[in-house]
């Protein structure tokens, strides 16, 4: 089994900053990619931001300069500063990692549960 957890959501002043936290736990080899998505209110879920098992990362346009991944492979764990935080940031931010559970095998795929992003001007 495999469980992927968020962390760091909450509410900021526009301009903040949060860190986000998404660990992986379980029967894992590798973690392939780490990938955040959000959804705002009325909206579809949107791909954020993602990192690679070999440190390659992507942004959305409107989050560049803004926000960063980073990861800590021996936790599992890959984080995202999100800073100079705006209102259109605020949504659900949810973790989707890619994971190998054996050498060779398969690639199996994990959401987390979401954590809050709340953003007031």
């Amino acid at each position: 089994q495999v469980h992927v957890a968020e962390s760091g959501g909450g509410s900021v002043q526009a301009g903040g900053s949060l860190r986000l936290s998404c660990a992986a736990s379980g029967s894992i080899f590798s973690i392939n990619a780490m990938d955040w998505y959000r959804q705002a209110p009325g909206k579809q879920r949107e791909l954020v931001a993602g990192i690679t098992s070999g440190g390659k990362t992507n942004y959305v346009d409107s989050v560049k300069g803004r926000f960063t991944l980073s990861r800590d492979n021996a936790k599992n764990t890959v984080y995202l500063q999100m800073n100079s935080l705006k209102p259109e940031d605020t949504g659900i931010y949810s973790c989707y990692a890619t994971i190998r559970r054996r050498v060779g095998g398969p690639e199996y795929f994990y959401w987390g549960q979401g954590t809050q992003v709340t953003v007031s001007s």
